[in-house]
């Protein structure tokens, strides 16, 4: 049984998430202890529970001591048993992408196509938004040889919830492969998408767009944002995504949630500055991107190699991990980022 220090590096959520996957996908139990327990709110949230039971019913796994608070869990992984179909609520507005992200290393390695409902929160802080996950995570995976795709169906905000995300995965080809994009070039485009759900009568769409593209001029740039006036919600929200087209396939996205008391031109600025910022860095990859591709990268086949904008908590505990579970090697050489993937395979293969 691997043993795991949650209070190490980024002392996340994101530590029980990954050590639950690659547990499952090594077949090494783990046992966790010190969850979250830095965070003002000690232990395990919904989100997390979550994300450990669908991790557990993919691969007829045994999780022990995951409920709300709890900062010592034990979890045993079995045989991978996906089905054609599954469905998982959070029960609250915990992240359905970061959910998403936990069980998609199982589902590329599935042997049979998987339809997959999450129900949750869409846009909140501190977690990757829907149209980040769609628009640059899914399409980095496509490359590497795992084709994934997402719908929104119904946006979902703090603190309701309620939100709907379909995801639809094929199984990948025996292995990963690895990505080279070790050189920014140019921009080639900016675009994005201002969404606000029961907010059309304050312009709040418009709002933030307008805001995003004031920081962004100085720079030389304008972003072409699609506005959206969503009524599908169950309560009123907002978030502004962001994205730049560079040469050689590489994007970056930068994103910003609506808040109580958070004004439409403060989500635009946000959004805006932070693009800017990973532009300006000569980056491949986003500051959001980097430590989600980790996982990714260290179980394919070959070496990945990656400009980054700068070292992450994040960055670091993912890098620790994929040590830890998978022997592959993470190496972080002022930007580049390269990850020496194990070649990762299906038990039957």
């Amino acid at each position: 049984m691997i043993e795991i220090d949650g209070s190490r590096y980024s002392g996340s959520g994101t530590i029980v998430r990954q050590a639950v996957l690659f547990s499952a996908l090594t077949g090494q139990a783990v046992h966790i202890v010190n969850a979250r327990v830095r965070r003002p709110r000690p232990g395990l949230r919904h989100q997390h529970i979550r994300a450990a039971e669908a991790i557990s019913e993919l691969v007829n796994g045994e999780a022990e001591g995951f409920v709300p608070g709890s900062q010592e869990v034990t979890f045993r992984p079995g045989q991978l048993r996906v089905r054609g179909r599954h469905r998982w609520d959070i029960g609250s507005a915990g992240s359905t992408t970061m959910l998403a992200l936990a069980v998609l290393p199982v589902l590329a390695f599935a042997s049979l196509p998987v339809t997959v409902e999450l129900r949750g929160g869409l846009f909140q802080d501190f977690a990757p938004s829907f149209f980040h996950f769609q628009q640059v995570i899914l399409p980095l995976l496509t490359r590497m040889g795992f084709d994934a795709t997402a719908e929104m169906v119904r946006p979902g905000y703090v603190p309701g919830g309620e939100g709907v995300m379909n995801l639809i995965t094929q199984p990948a080809a025996r292995s990963l492969r690895p990505l080279s994009l070790e050189h920014a070039r140019p921009v080639q485009g900016l675009w994005g998408v201002a969404l606000a759900s029961h907010l059309k009568e304050r312009r709040v769409s418009q709002r933030m767009a307008d805001a995003a593209n004031k920081v962004l001029a100085p720079a030389g740039y304008r972003a072409e944002i699609e506005l959206v006036d969503d009524t599908a919600s169950v309560q009123p929200g907002a978030a502004l995504a962001l994205f730049a087209d560079l040469g050689g396939e590489a994007r970056l996205g930068a994103d910003r949630a609506g808040a109580v008391r958070r004004p439409a031109e403060a989500i635009g600025k946000y959004a805006a500055t932070r693009l800017l910022e990973d532009l300006e860095s000569g980056a491949t990859l986003d500051r959001f991107a980097t430590d989600q591709i980790i996982p990714f990268a260290a179980l394919a086949e070959g070496e990945s190699v990656f400009r980054v904008q700068a070292e992450t908590e994040h960055l670091v505990t993912n890098a620790w991990l994929a040590r830890t579970f998978l022997g592959a090697e993470v190496k972080l050489e002022g930007q580049v980022l390269s990850i020496t993937g194990v070649g990762y395979r299906r038990a039957n293969q």
